[in-house]
């Protein structure tokens, strides 16, 4: 199974493709999606879903995964990343990929153990999880390849549910 992991941003969206097959893990792909910085925001979610589309074309994954919206206290930094997760998404579900949301807390805990974790410490375990070692991985892929394998973890969960919601 192919995941797409997708790790959403204003200034960078983070993505990583993560194949899982026999409970094994292994990264074809990552890295992040940077539009240019004198780009107005409203001109960034072009630049993104074209981005994503792309993407969703090339690798042709199974499924996606992105990481859910966290609790901000500014309001406007919230609608902002909504608007964000919004045009990742939606190129994704065009192409009839299904879509899954985790939790940072629990993507976090997925790869560390600990919800709490520091985005460092995320990097340290997805390279250790992935076997790809000193290789360059900006914190952006990490944290979106972190996001595929939460889903990797819980995918037979999906599987078992959706099965027993079908009998």
């Amino acid at each position: 199974m192919l995941i797409l992991g997708v790790d959403p941003g204003s200034v960078a969206t983070g993505y990583g493709v993560v194949e899982s097959r026999g409970g094994r893990l292994r990264a074809l792909a990552h890295g992040a999606i940077t539009p240019p910085p004198e780009l107005p925001f409203l001109d960034r979610l072009p630049y993104i879903a074209s981005a994503i589309e792309a993407l969703v074309q090339r690798i042709a994954p199974d499924e996606a995964a992105i990481e859910d919206a966290f609790h901000a206290r500014n309001s406007r930094v919230a609608l902002k990343l909504g608007c964000i997760r919004g045009v990742a998404i939606l190129p994704i579900v065009k192409a009839r990929v299904p879509v899954y949301e985790y939790a940072p807390r629990l993507v976090k805990k997925a790869v560390t153990g600990s919800g709490a974790a520091e985005k460092e410490q995320v990097r340290r375990m997805v390279r250790l999880l992935l076997g790809l070692g000193a290789a360059p991985l900006v914190l952006d892929a990490s944290d979106a390849l972190a996001v595929a394998i939460c889903h990797a973890h819980a995918f037979p969960f999906h599987r078992a549910r959706d099965n027993a919601a079908r009998a």
